[in-house]
């Protein structure tokens, strides 16, 4: 089984475990918003799994993908009424 497979295979486990929790904790009868809801909460915490999964994999830290400012001592001193 290849790696891609088993990526898939693993969240495709965390999508359904968060559904079946989240409709435990969501107080019944369901409506149908109830399930949007529910697969939209495992949807971001499944693409949020495989974004972070897929940056340790390429071995780039999180924090490479901001850019950092230089602190310029001029600008210490300026005000938005300086512009």
């Amino acid at each position: 089984m290849n790696r891609a497979a088993k990526l898939i295979g693993g969240l495709a486990v965390v999508f359904v475990a968060t559904v079946a929790i989240i409709s435990k904790l969501i107080p019944g009868p369901h409506k149908p918003t109830d399930y949007l809801v529910m697969g939209g909460i495992a949807t971001i915490l499944c693409l949020a799994l495989l974004f972070w999964i897929l940056m340790g994999a390429a071995g780039v830290e999180l924090g490479a993908l901001f850019r950092k400012r230089k602190n310029d001592p001029d600008q210490t001193s300026r005000t938005s009424t300086d512009l």
